[in-house]
């Protein structure tokens, strides 16, 4: 049995953020990570500039992975009309692949600890954490950071509320090389579902695209149901059109919730998809995942450095920087979700936006953050 100080379940983009920033607080930090690095996620792909400042402090040089620079978004409705905008702060593309490896790279060469395991089942007892692994390894900790992505088998085991329902979403990711701006964002809506394209590094197109279920499954492939369904918008099906796909075949995930989660479960700080997931329409979750490891490992080394007095204090002020910072920005994403489904009220969203041109900037605050210092 290990002792450690801060166990970090889970080593995506929230769990190795947050390792970085507690190891460069001199903690003692081990990640345990399911998969192996560097391996590509289906994710949207796109950062809100907000996060920039945070990262400098870390010395984490984003701009050495050469993202694309996004300073434009343009928006459509399933029959293919659009509106343009500027994003406020901009933003940035750039592929989990990539931005992962570095961060994975980063936390070694900082001394982190990362192992390659998967976590079978997380006790608290006696005011401790034991961790036990498909390796047979057992952990202990003061703390646990729940990093283990939009959904687990832990979250079975702590029967979580969400994980107990059927999702009717999926989602579908690929990269493809052809033409689209470089500085743009798009999110384009189809019956059923959103899709996201974006340049990353390397020239690359990410389009990462959120389907119903029940939708898909009545055809026989991506494929099919991409040329049924999706071609419908006719931006996506100039996209898809004019694109050449980059991996062997799209990666998918399925049940996808965006239910409420609860910030804190038996005592685990969640952060990232783990404490709650925004829709791909609001389109800046890997912002909110970076935001939600700078909140808990300062609340974390304000409580071993006693300026937090009790564990139920920590609890408590986590879950209530989570709300202030994330509840509004997750509850908009639902709003304009049930919005987007119905093809009337989508029709007058949209030719609200056209002659109130100002809607869009202030849908887009509402779904992003203020630059985190």
């Amino acid at each position: 049995m290990i002792q450690n100080s801060i166990v970090i379940v889970g080593g995506g983009l929230a769990g190795l953020i947050a390792a970085i920033h507690l190891k460069n607080n001199n903690y003692n930090v081990l990640v345990i990570e399911k998969n192996e690095f560097p391996k590509h996620k289906v994710c949207g792909e796109y950062i809100s500039n907000e996060v920039l400042p945070y990262l400098k402090s870390l010395s984490l040089n984003i701009s050495d992975l050469k993202p694309s620079v996004i300073s434009k978004m343009e928006f459509s409705t399933a029959k293919g009309k659009i509106i343009s905008g500027h994003l406020p702060l901009g933003g940035f593309g750039i592929s989990r692949y990539e931005l992962d490896n570095y961060l994975y790279q980063k936390a070694i060469g900082n001394g982190c600890q990362i192992i390659q395991d998967n976590v079978e089942n997380i006790v608290f007892d006696n005011d401790e954490f034991t961790i036990t692994t498909s390796n047979g390894s057992i952990f202990t900790s003061e703390i646990v950071i729940g990093a283990f992505g939009k959904r687990s088998n832990i979250d079975l085991k702590l029967h979580r509320n969400f994980i107990q329902k059927k999702s009717p979403w999926l989602a579908v990711k690929a990269h493809y090389s052809g033409i689209f701006p470089n500085d743009l964002v798009g999110l384009h809506n189809f019956e059923g579902g959103y899709c996201g394209v974006s340049k990353v590094e390397n020239n690359a197109i990410n389009i990462c695209y959120l389907a119903n279920y029940e939708t898909f499954k009545k055809y026989k492939n991506i494929e099919e149901f991409e040329s049924e369904v999706v071609y419908k918008n006719p931006n996506l099906k100039v996209i898809f059109e004019k694109s050449k796909l980059l991996f062997e075949k799209p990666l998918t995930i399925s049940q996808i919730s965006f239910e409420k989660k609860n910030a804190v479960e038996n005592h685990i700080l969640m952060i990232g998809d783990t404490a709650g997931l925004i829709h791909p329409l609001c389109g800046n979750g890997m912002a909110m995942a970076i935001h939600s490891a700078k909140i808990v490992s300062e609340l974390v080394i304000q409580f071993f450095d006693n300026k937090i007095s009790s564990r139920k204090n920590l609890e408590e002020k986590y879950t209530q920087e989570w709300n202030n910072n994330f509840k509004q920005r997750l509850a908009t994403g639902r709003f304009l979700s049930k919005i987007l489904q119905k093809e009337k009220l989508a029709a007058f969203l949209m030719q609200l936006m056209v002659i109130f041109p100002n809607i869009l900037p202030k849908i887009i605050k509402k779904t992003h953050g203020k630059p985190i210092i």
